[in-house]
């Protein structure tokens, strides 16, 4: 079976031709230039430091995105690749990289890490990118990108869900390029990660359970050991029955 895949030439071509084995992911990208995914956040937050350390998780991707190479829907919303072009790492190790650099970058934080690191933490950071690609309404036009990513804050012991936040961002390409549309992509996931950062920044640090004490309250342990011992001095001054 003919597979087909979209090529962009230059900027405003697009044109559709016969590839076998090479459509969404199906066999390895043919050589290109790789595009890189870093953006851009200015340091030095004003904002107080929180007191907690943070996992940044592998982020979790929609079905097709989990891949180097960079993702387009066509008008008819079947999704596709841009040919002869890549990232150069996988996907999900990009948006957890942004993600670690928006935080980083904050000022706000002494302590903020991949999982990989097997550091310390108290929360975790779990995100699901639901969309990273760019869209286009017709064939020949200058697509628009849309970047979609649920975040999840939990406590790093128990897991327990402490707050989650939907966010999508757009932009538009300013050519019908896969450059255009990886510059585009590289603005919508900044503007994404500076709106997570900000959200998860403003949660305390998690409460410690404290366990709970049997103790009586309000006598010290000299206390309660002299009311033990005499409590076993009465039982031995017991009469024994005859």
């Amino acid at each position: 079976m003919i597979q087909r895949r979209l090529f962009l030439i230059g900027a405003s071509t697009l044109a559709v031709s016969g590839c076998g084995g090479n459509v969404l992911g199906l066999g390895p990208p043919e050589g290109g230039p790789l595009y890189a995914v870093k953006p851009p956040f200015p340091s030095g937050g004003t904002g107080t430091k929180v007191p907690w350390a943070l996992s940044i998780l592998r982020p979790d991707m929609a079905s097709g995105l989990d891949s180097e190479r960079i993702a387009l829907f066509q008008p008819d919303g079947t999704m596709d690749f841009y040919a002869k072009a890549t990232y150069p790492d996988r996907l999900p190790p990009i948006v957890q990289h942004a993600l670690l650099d928006g935080f980083e970058a904050s000022g706000r934080m002494d302590a903020v890490a991949p999982e990989e690191a097997a550091l310390h933490s108290d929360y975790n950071l779990a995100t699901e990118v639901k969309d990273f690609a760019a869209h286009y309404s017709q064939p020949d036009g200058i697509p628009s990108v849309t970047v979609s990513i649920t975040a999840k804050l939990t406590t790093a012991h128990g897991r327990a869900i402490v707050g989650a936040l939907p966010v999508v961002k757009t932009a538009a390409a300013a050519a019908n390029s896969a450059a255009a549309a990886v510059q585009a992509l590289q603005q919508a996931l900044g503007a994404a990660v500076t709106e997570i950062v900000t959200w998860a920044l403003t949660f305390p640090a998690p409460v410690t359970q404290q366990p709970v004490s049997t103790a009586s309250p309000g006598k010290p342990a000299e206390q309660l050991l002299h009311d033990a011992t005499r409590g076993s001095q009465r039982l031995r001054d017991v009469p024994k029955p005859q």
